[in-house]
């Protein structure tokens, strides 16, 4: 029995739980077809999912046919949701991407497919909808051509379009052939010389398909059933099955995390290699030193705690003697750069001697015990007691679990698929709702979807939240509502900025040297990166100088501290170096134990960290960008007189334009926080005919007015005696 984990994309409406229902009802797992608008369908489970008539969260079903067991993943369709589908993309075999045949190819419909290819997810193409009034044939396939790829294989052709009785009948032309035979120079030439076997063809397009060289095209209807059948034939010879050894390491990634009835937390996974049992003590999370939190990573990192063999290693360095202030000594007293250490120091000081740059694995991964699993079966969620390569599987006992982790082996971890969010929004609590209450709900939420990104305001006492759009907003204020029985309220949505330092800027803090009141001495330098690299940190101080749990402390402090530059945003797509450190070694009164006054722990370097960044980038200066969507828009070409003065005064930049049969169209940049906007405007503007497409594009420096400050939620090293008087409770020495 082959295993085949199948995602159903598509953009919002174009039919795909339509579709899902009708898979499921076409293999025998339902009797009767759900309706999205009576709100019964089998993988929309929660109440909202229902009311709305929209996907908001993955589900999983599973399905046989033939010898192929299917783990089908019905994703959300709309792109408030994006994140969503990204968590289920990781752990896909094959995936179905729908296409609506009376709206063609809209804007979700091209970021998907630009992804699915990107990531050679082997990926058919299902034209929904054909009995329709509107749907077409020839003008679909040739926007899937030209807008998502010409590498398509049609797999027929359809009678009675439009019409109830629509239907596909299947059969490859020589359009099919064509786009085979070009990626396949055996099969070209065959093709030249007639010698072409119907048997031939069905193996390379099932190779190329497997390969994600061609994408086949069904058309059919969901609500119908037709051409459902030749597309389910499709999923079972020309999409690949699960690989993964069952006597391998065991290797897995979680994709989704929710709570079950008694509140416990239940992961989604999918094991990519071993086999994982009820009881088994496993490792999960990301190696230590690699960033976690989605797209955001390279801006956030927890502080390093200081454990005791930390403090042990510092012990064990300063066993070889005490320098004086301001000096650099082999043993790592004092301030300065970097000395030598020889052999032995290094040893005591965290391990073997390793080359600047760069810092090595720290702790280990957090463990615990599984303690129920259950997989999917002809549409029943079934308790197992093992889970092997190539299955999807819910798993309890994993308290610490989140979204993302890797369980057992680490996997290479992909970039990031889809742009981070670009809004953000404060929730206002209303009438009997507490924040300590609110706080958790939304903790709660986050579990779900990490990248709302919960951010604490303690001195105005706000939560704010980053989102993708509106609807998402709409969705958590009738969760919070729903689920936790909590009234809020949400303040204009606004854009979610970042900041780039504009140059390089140094500064160091030395231990024992005023105004510097922690044992640590630190220097930093900030460098501007290319836009997209995000955050690099490295060493020009040897690595064996000073115990390794300090230089993590530094690293991780850096992190977190570029989460709020000058004016507040996340700081971004810049190189932090190490230029300078030191640290008092351990140190006691005679006959006493360990003083903590006299000698460096993680927390001073906690402490002294943030102060040298600011300073190294106000030396800097950073300029804060805003994010832009690039935008397409058709529209009667009498319209655009209209449309592009509102355009304009929305800071819009049309970059190109064209007209043809009656119809403009334009194409350019604007600022993500006004979009809403004109998607709300364009019918009025466009007597109900235009079309928008929009997605993020990339970061704009913020030209005009005022620069948008964000308000700090941290301890502020922007002001030097209000931060140590946070952190120390003193303003100096």
């Amino acid at each position: 029995m082959h295993l085949l984990n199948l995602g159903i994309l598509a953009h919002v409406d174009a039919g795909k739980t339509s579709l899902t229902e009708r898979l499921l009802h076409t293999v025998g797992v339902i009797d009767e077809i759900g309706r999205v608008d009576d709100g019964n369908t089998v993988t929309d489970t929660l109440a909202l999912e229902r009311r709305r008539g929209i996907t908001i969260k993955s589900a999983v079903v599973s399905f046989a046919v033939d010898d192929v067991t299917v783990n089908l993943i019905d994703t959300p369709g709309h792109p408030d949701f994006i994140a969503e589908v990204e968590r289920v993309l990781g752990v896909l075999d094959g995936a179905v991407l729908v296409v609506s045949a009376v709206e063609g190819v809209q804007a979700q419909t091209r970021v998907l497919m630009r992804t699915l290819r990107r990531l050679r997810i082997p990926t058919l193409v299902f034209v929904n909808k054909i009995d329709r009034r509107g749907a077409r044939y020839e003008g679909v396939l040739r926007a899937i051509s030209d807008r998502l790829t010409a590498a398509v294989v049609p797999m027929g052709t359809t009678e009675g379009l439009g019409t109830p009785g629509a239907r596909f009948v299947p059969g490859l032309g020589p359009a099919a052939l064509d786009v085979l035979a070009d990626r396949d120079d055996d099969l070209l030439a065959a093709y030249v010389e007639g010698g072409l076997s119907g048997d031939r063809i069905g193996a390379a397009l099932a190779a190329q398909t497997g390969q994600a060289l061609v994408h086949p095209v069904y058309f059919g209807s969901a609500a119908t059933g037709a051409g459902v059948d030749d597309l389910v034939t499709g999923v079972r010879k020309l999409l690949p099955a699960a690989d993964g050894d069952p006597a391998g390491p065991l290797s897995g990634t979680v994709f989704k995390v929710e709570r079950g009835p008694a509140g416990e937390k239940v992961a989604y996974a999918r094991v990519f290699s071993g086999t994982l049992r009820v009881r088994d003590r496993i490792p999960f999370g990301e190696e230590a030193g690699r960033e976690r939190g989605g797209a955001r990573a390279e801006g956030s990192g927890a502080a390093a705690t200081e454990g005791p063999q930390d403090r042990a290693a510092a012990g064990r360095a300063g066993a070889k003697g005490v320098g004086s202030a301001g000096s650099v000594r082999a043993e790592g007293s004092g301030a300065g750069s970097p000395g030598t250490r020889d052999p032995q120091d290094r040893g005591a000081a965290g391990g073997s001697p390793k080359p600047a740059g760069a810092l090595a694995a720290g702790s280990a991964r957090p463990e615990g015990r599984v303690t129920g699993i259950s997989v999917f079966d002809q549409g029943e969620d079934v308790r197992a007691e093992a889970v092997a390569a190539g299955r999807i599987a819910r798993l309890w006992g994993l308290t610490g679990i989140r979204i993302g982790d890797a369980i057992g082996e680490s996997r290479k971890r992909e970039a990031h698929f889809f742009a981070p969010p670009t809004l953000e929004t404060v929730v206002v609590t209303g009438p009997g709702t507490d924040r300590r209450t609110l706080h958790l709900a939304l903790t709660r939420l986050a579990e779900q979807d990490p990248l709302i990104d919960l951010r604490h305001d303690e001195v105005r006492r706000e939560i704010s939240v980053s989102l993708y759009g509106e609807v998402q907003k709409e969705v958590i204020q009738a969760t919070l509502a729903e689920e936790f029985g909590l009234e809020v309220a949400f303040r204009e949505t606004t854009p979610l900025c970042i900041e780039r330092p504009a140059g390089t800027g140094t500064a160091v803090e030395f231990n024992k040297k005023d105004p510097n009141p922690f044992l640590a001495t630190v220097g930093l330098r900030v460098d501007p990166a290319p836009a997209g690299s995000g955050v690099d940190f490295r060493l020009e101080v040897e690595l064996g100088s000073m115990p390794y749990a300090f230089f993590k402390a530094v690293e991780d402090t850096v992190r977190e501290t570029l989460g709020q530059g000058l004016h507040g945003w996340r700081v971004t797509d810049c190189t932090v170096t190490m230029t300078h450190c030191g640290y008092s070694p351990r140190q006691s009164h005679a006959h006493q134990g360990f003083d903590k006054s006299m000698s460096s722990t993680g927390a001073d370097f906690r402490g002294v960290t943030p102060l040298v960044l600011v300073e190294a980038l106000r030396r800097a200066g950073t300029r804060v960008y805003e994010p832009m969507h690039h935008f397409r828009v058709e529209a009667p070409a009498d319209t655009l007189g209209a449309l592009l003065p509102v355009l304009a005064a929305s800071r819009a930049v049309p970059r190109a334009t064209d007209t043809r049969d009656g119809l403009g169209l334009l194409e350019g940049a604007v600022p993500a926080a006004l979009v809403h906007g004109l998607e709300q405007r364009l019918p009025g503007l466009t007597r109900g005919e235009g079309e928008w497409e929009s997605a993020f594009d990339h970061y704009a420096p913020v030209a005009r007015g005022t620069v948008p400050e964000r308000p700090r939620t941290d301890q502020n090293p922007l002001n030097r005696k209000e931060y140590l008087l946070n952190v120390t409770g003193r303003t100096g020495n």
